[in-house]
Parts: C-alpha cells; structure tokens; sequence
C-alpha cells in the first residue's frame, strides 16, 4: 500500500507543495504519494473523514488553516497562533502543527539573518499571525503593523503582548519606520502603492508573494541594495518541517527551494 500526502485548499491547482514534497520523497528514497485536493471551504471535517488508512499527512493552504485546527491534536505554536497548516496521523492519533512559523525563521537562517530586533510586518491575517511569533522567536522586540483598516489589527497587538512584542499599529500608508526587516504578507496591490517607502525601511526585505515575481517591492528593494526573500522561501522553509513530521526524515531548504523554483518556473 502506497503511503500517501497530499495539500489541501481552494483554490489549489496553484499549489508548488506537490513538487516540493516529491522533491523531498526521491531524495529520501521514499515510494509515497503527494498531490492536490480541491476541498470547499468548511469541508476539512469530511474530507479528512474520508481518508484511508494509506494516509499520512496533510499539508493546508486557504482557507483551511483554522478549521484544520479541531481537526487533531494541537502544540503551542497551533494554540497562540489561531492556524495550522500541517496535519499528521500518529500511532496516538492526528496532531496538527503551524509549520509557517519555524518555517520563517529556517528561511531568514538560510539566507544570514539569524536576529531581529525590530520588524515592519504589513498585513493582518494568518501569515500575519505567524510571522509575528516567529520574529518574536527571532529576537524581535518592537514589530510595526501596517494595516489597511487598523483596528483590525487588535488581535496581533494582544498576540505580541502576550510574546513580549511591542506592536504599534499605523495605517498603511502611514509612515515607515525604521527597523531590521519588513514583511509583507499581503496580496501585490496591498503592497505596491508603498513598496519604495517599504523597502527602503529596512536591510532586508520578505515578501511572501512568489507569483507573480517579482513584485513591486522585491524591486524597490533590489534596486535599493537590499537581501530580498519571498514566498518560495516561505513555502521551502515550512515544508522542511512538513517533510520531517510526516516521514521522521530530514531534508535541507536548499533542497526544497530548487525544487520550488524549477516548478514555478516550468509554468
């Protein structure tokens, strides 16, 4: 019996996790299966019903990060982040993991930043969320939020207080201050109208856009001097975790990153 994975969102035929996984499988000499699943929103609990006992894991995309959660049994990270993206069936029974989290900061590892003081995050939602425990976890102390509509941000604001992050709230557009990385977790046209102020905030930017690429502030920030990152880091970075929940196995970001670039670029 083939053991198989697979991603689950809607929509997904977008999704590089297929071949980053199957990167991952060849490299660990592993004979399983990984593909697509389209699955409404609202329907994690069915879908999940329905799985055989060939079934190891899963990897979750929009919208599924927060219903994933009641879905297994969740750590710490799941708990203060409010997402999961990651569920496994154990000998004691489904765990669910957020793997963005660690997955952010093997990203900034592989590429020289190993510490934060200060960030510029833009945006509010679940990325947003776990971007800001990992800058926390990174060393971060002071993480501004830039917010279309900012009270909206309130949940980040009690998030950082509870991780010891102060978490000043400015409307996007507001001014930029000054820190040691800015990122971006909202759509291009959320980021586009102040990409210049943006990256000339910070020595590094992250923009977890991947596609299309490069964005407005990938482009500010490279004509800027400044060490660029993006989604297919993200997406490398969370997949290392993924990969080692799923199979107990380990694999390198270097691995996983080519092989998202390659699939992006072969569309």
């Amino acid at each position: 019996m083939v053991t198989r994975c697979g991603v689950i969102g809607h929509p997904v035929e977008h999704s590089l996790s297929p071949a980053i996984h199957r990167a991952a499988y060849a490299a660990l000499g592993l004979d399983w299966a990984y593909d697509r699943h389209d699955v409404a929103p609202g329907g994690v609990r069915s879908f999940i019903a329905g799985l055989d006992a060939s079934w190891r894991g899963l990897s979750a995309t929009m919208p599924h990060k927060e219903d994933l959660i009641a879905e297994g049994t969740p750590d710490e990270i799941v708990t203060v982040t409010g997402a999961a993206n990651t569920w496994v069936r154990t000998a004691d029974g489904p765990i669910v993991r957020n793997t963005d989290v660690p997955g952010f900061g093997i990203a900034c590892r592989a590429h020289g930043v190993e510490e934060i003081g200060s960030a510029v995050l833009v945006g509010n939602g679940a990325t947003a969320r776990s971007s800001l425990v990992a800058l926390a976890k990174l060393g971060a102390r002071t993480v501004t939020v830039l917010a279309r509509t900012p009270g909206r941000a309130a949940d980040l604001v009690t998030l950082g207080a509870g991780l010891g992050v102060a978490v000043p709230v400015v409307g996007l557009g507001g001014e930029v201050v000054a820190a040691d990385v800015v990122v971006s977790t909202v759509p291009v046209a959320g980021s586009a109208p102040v990409a210049e102020a943006l990256a000339a905030a910070a020595p590094v930017v992250f923009d977890a856009v991947y596609d299309p690429w490069p964005t407005p502030l990938a482009e500010a920030g490279a004509a800027s001097g400044r060490l660029v990152l993006n989604g297919l880091d993200l997406l490398a970075g969370q997949a290392v975790d993924q990969v080692r929940w799923m199979t107990g196995e380990t694999v390198t970001f270097e691995l996983l990153r080519g092989a998202a670039s390659e699939a992006l670029a072969a569309r």
